[in-house]
């Protein structure tokens, strides 16, 4: 998996793990919603700073969004 669609497949599960819809995720991030649609469906990647406003927003450390997850099965 590339490093952009961990970042997509991760951004989507904390938004949604925090109750947000992306507009308001992108409110208090500071960015559009647009660009966070982007960024979930895998066609933007982030700038560092980008990534910090949405950690920020989140509640949890930028380097979270870019972890990849391993199954039990591997």
């Amino acid at each position: 998996m590339k490093l952009r669609e961990v970042l997509a497949a991760n951004l989507k599960r904390y938004r949604l793990a925090a109750g947000l819809s992306q507009e308001e995720l992108a409110h208090r991030a500071h960015l559009d919603r647009t660009y966070v649609s982007s960024l979930e469906r895998g066609r933007y990647s982030a700038s560092v700073d980008k990534l910090e406003h949405l950690s920020i927003a989140l509640g949890i450390e930028a380097s979270e969004l870019l972890m990849r997850v391993t199954s039990a099965d591997e």
